[in-house]
């Protein structure tokens, strides 16, 4: 009886295995990239390699299963379905302002023998039968308002991060982590374990997310691989985007120490990189889109200093004569896993803009009037409100 019993229950484990290995699951996602008015693109990411869709449907009250959707798949391929783990879906072709519905779609790839010859496992997705679909707002022409939350330097700190997101006093329009959530990426899974998986959870696939590199995402074998993870209008680590009135600058500051350094093992080149940057930098605050806003906030992991490290310098010398040039309102900052103020016209900085460099352990909200009044205000793990100030032009 005992062998029996073994037997049935080896052949219910084989039974349960097979039944779990014939669907691709979600080990990370939906999250939100690169919203726009007519736009935006959802990211997650797969226990197998999968080819992966999005459907979307208008807000209402009517079941998802009411009609066919409509679906759009990864393009990432140039024609061809791109198989894979990490997704990348863009929805296009919308309104602005506009509510919509979607659910993200995968079939996971058994066995890939050549053109003609693929196995797959049963189509899977998220449930929209006994739960709501996510849902995403496309940017508004203008807004009365903009909020918005920042976060940096939580080095791993997943349970810091979901109690301070939690903690928000209200929904933001965005979220942005302003580097350095991970210390070093010798596995490239520390991306969802460290910080993506609570912040697709908690954000529920609905708040666009803003990520910067810091100078600790440069470090680690998968480090190369931080990239691909992010979805940005350039492409690149660093991009600009419009809120209405309110335009913003996310900058990649690069390491903080000379590319030569002993600790760098000769594979760092990032001042040719940083130059390029600049170079786009430059054109971007030329733009009209920038030129033309009430208010102009940029990010930066590194703060700029005469006397700091190298990373310090670099933006000091390669970013702020520039963004002094566009009449820049706020730079945003980290890095330091301390707080302070650094006024305009510091001479340390060089920057005729002020700089808030945000403490590593709290969570700064901020607000932007139509009057280009700017309010932040920071809180701890506790929710007690630490610092708070306003700027105006």
């Amino acid at each position: 009886m005992k062998r029996f019993l073994s037997i049935c229950l080896a052949v219910l484990a084989l039974q349960l295995s097979a039944f779990a290995q014939d669907r691709a699951g979600v080990v990370c996602g939906p999250y939100l990239q690169n919203v726009t008015t007519n736009s935006f693109t959802v990211m997650w990411e797969t226990d197998m390699d999968a080819v992966a869709w999005v459907e979307i449907a208008p807000d209402g009250d009517d079941h998802w299963y009411n009609r066919g959707r409509q679906r759009f798949n990864e393009d990432s391929g140039c024609g061809l379905l791109p198989i894979g783990r990490l997704h990348k879906v863009v929805v296009s072709g919308l309104e602005p302002g506009t509510t919509y519905r979607y659910r993200i779609m995968m079939r996971g790839v058994k066995q890939y023998m050549g053109p003609g010859n693929v196995s797959y496992t049963r189509e899977s997705g998220s449930d929209v039968f006994r739960r709501n679909p996510f849902r995403v707002s496309t940017l508004k022409e203008d807004y009365d308002s903009v909020s918005f939350v920042v976060m940096n330097d939580l080095h791993e700190k997943d349970s810091l991060l979901r109690v301070l997101l939690n903690a928000c006093s209200r929904t933001p329009d965005f979220v942005v982590y302003n580097g350095d959530m991970t210390s070093t990426l010798m596995d490239e899974g520390k991306i969802a374990s460290c910080y993506m998986h609570t912040t697709s959870e908690v954000l529920a696939g609905s708040v666009p997310l803003f990520v910067f590199r810091g100078n600790h995402e440069f470090r680690g074998r998968s480090a190369i691989l931080w990239p691909k993870h992010f979805s940005s209008a350039t492409n690149k680590p660093y991009t600009a985007f419009r809120y209405g009135d309110f335009f913003f600058i996310g900058l990649d500051s690069g390491e903080d120490k000379p590319d030569n350094d002993i600790e760098y093992s000769g594979l760092y080149d990032t001042l040719p990189y940083l130059r390029e940057e600049a170079e786009w930098l430059k054109t971007v605050l030329e733009s009209e889109d920038c030129r033309s806003a009430s208010a102009r906030i940029v990010f930066s992991h590194i703060p700029p200093s005469a006397k700091g490290w190298q990373g310090n310098r670099n933006v000091r010398e390669l970013f702020v004569p520039l963004l002094n040039k566009a009449g820049i309102d706020l730079m945003i900052c980290g890095h330091e896993h301390r707080f302070r103020i650094e006024e305009a016209g510091s001479e340390s900085s060089g920057a005729t803009f002020p700089i808030w460099v945000n403490k590593n352990v709290e969570r700064l909200e901020v607000s932007l009037c139509k009057d280009a009044t700017i309010v932040l205000r920071s809180f701890d793990t506790d929710g007690r409100q630490t610092h708070a100030k306003s700027f105006g032009r």
